[in-house]
């Protein structure tokens, strides 16, 4: 039942964030950093993790130049196509002047060494792609499951590193998401509009 309203629920919030310009996505974009370089959590990272926007995502790219240029080292996810059954992603270092290679999925990824990957528990935020989200910190993914395969520790440790952050337009919310038992928690939502700390109190700025 969860896995046909979730696909339901997806394609109707993909759909809404299609229909946003380039110039709103544009100003969300700079709203987005604004407000995430607030956070004495961002002043404190050191190794910050986001990713490539695609399909309407809002984009963390003005906040992935800011870090750089605080000297903060930044990362992008790379998925591990060396065994496809296995649908593994890591994370991968990346610097806001560097080429690309699209992945099987036609996302920009890092090409580079896998000595320059860093394992998940020992980033400080990550900042995550969703299709919906609502305020109890439940995230609507794209349906690989990346995220809740990558970041499964936290389901019984959810204070330990990293800071999980959705990041969306403010039209992605919805008021309550289905869940599965497999499905990871955010510990703060960010939108073009607000920061938001889930319900269950977990999120701290």
């Amino acid at each position: 039942m969860n896995s046909a309203l979730k696909t339901q629920l997806r394609q109707r919030l993909r759909e809404r964030r299609r229909l946003i310009s380039p110039s709103q996505q544009h100003l969300a974009a700079q709203q987005l950093m604004l407000r995430i370089i607030k956070l004495s959590a961002y002043r404190r990272a050191s190794h910050i993790a986001a990713y490539m926007a695609s399909d309407g995502e809002i984009s963390p790219e003005y906040l992935l130049r800011h870090a750089s240029l605080q000297r903060k080292t930044c990362y992008l996810p790379r998925i591990d196509v060396t065994k496809p059954s296995r649908k593994r992603m890591g994370f991968q270092r990346y610097h806001p002047r560097q080429a690309l290679r699209a992945n099987r999925y036609g996302i920009g990824e890092p090409a580079g060494l896998r000595h320059c990957a860093r394992a998940p528990k020992h980033l400080d935020i990550v900042l995550v792609p969703l299709a919906g989200f609502d305020k109890e910190g439940k995230r609507l993914g794209m349906g690989g499951g990346f995220y809740d395969r990558c970041f499964a520790f936290k389901k019984h440790r959810p204070q330990q590193k990293p800071l999980l952050i959705g990041i969306a337009h403010h039209c992605q919310e919805v008021s309550a998401l289905p869940v599965d038992e497999w499905d990871i928690g955010l510990d703060m939502i960010i939108t073009d509009r607000a920061v938001i700390h889930p319900r269950r109190g977990r999120g701290k700025s």
